[in-house]
């Protein structure tokens, strides 16, 4: 896209999870596994970079419609893996009865519950689609519990990213294009600014809306703004 930037200075919601996992959470060895309920190959890239174990995810096994003799498998634990300590829960196309009730089967088993983001949109093709908080929240009446999420505006995220990176956060500024998320992660993490730019999720009627915890600092039509003059 033309933006002069290096694969350090990326950090998504599932690095961010990943970092997590790896550096606050720390999982007890016996249950140091991860169970993935989220896209092909992303994040459990990310599990693999920092040697964290992992089972779900892009596994075929999962892609399919639920048999009678699983819902007894599960029960009876058969097919589960006691080793799984966590469960992770990102976006999912390929989302299907069976994946939600192995994820379930783990929280019930007191597996730490964790979202990569709990948007509930995804915008896309200039509309918006269900977003992975779409998918948390298909769990959470089951389990009675809350992810603790890793994405935007979680103040874990910024943890994470303090933990990989040394930064001086009231130099630093967040540059988003949704209130709820990106401003308030800004603001709740206490960066020295917030800019809102008006070419994604949030609009300058939402803007004149906004509740304090999401009030930028300022906004522009678009990025490109700031390189004018």
């Amino acid at each position: 896209m033309g933006i002069l930037c290096n694969q350090d200075q990326i950090f998504t919601s599932a690095y961010s999870t990943a970092i997590y996992l790896s550096q606050i959470l720390k999982l007890p060895s016996r249950r140091n596994k991860v169970f993935v309920l989220g896209e092909r190959g992303k994040f459990e890239a990310e599990l693999d970079s920092l040697g964290i174990p992992h089972i779900g995810g892009s596994d075929s096994s999962f892609d399919r419609v639920m048999k009678p003799e699983d819902f007894d498998d599960i029960a009876s634990e058969k097919t589960i893996d006691k080793s799984v300590g966590a469960v992770v829960v990102g976006m999912d196309m390929n989302v299907n009865y069976l994946k939600l009730s192995y994820a379930a089967h783990y929280l019930r088993r007191d597996a730490v519950f964790l979202a990569t983001n709990t948007d509930s949109t995804y915008p896309t093709s200039g509309i918006v689609f269900p977003g992975a908080g779409c998918i948390s929240a298909a769990l959470m009446p089951m389990v009675r519990l809350a992810p603790l999420s890793l994405g935007k505006p979680s103040h874990a995220m910024i943890q994470a990213i303090r933990s990989r990176y040394e930064l001086d956060l009231e130099r630093c500024c967040m540059v988003g294009d949704r209130l709820d998320t990106d401003i308030k992660l800004g603001i709740d993490g206490g960066l020295g600014g917030t800019l809102l730019v008006l070419t994604g999720v949030s609009q300058l009627e939402d803007l004149q809306a906004a509740v304090p915890e999401t009030v930028p600092s300022a906004y522009a039509e678009k990025l490109s703004d700031l390189c004018v003059g």
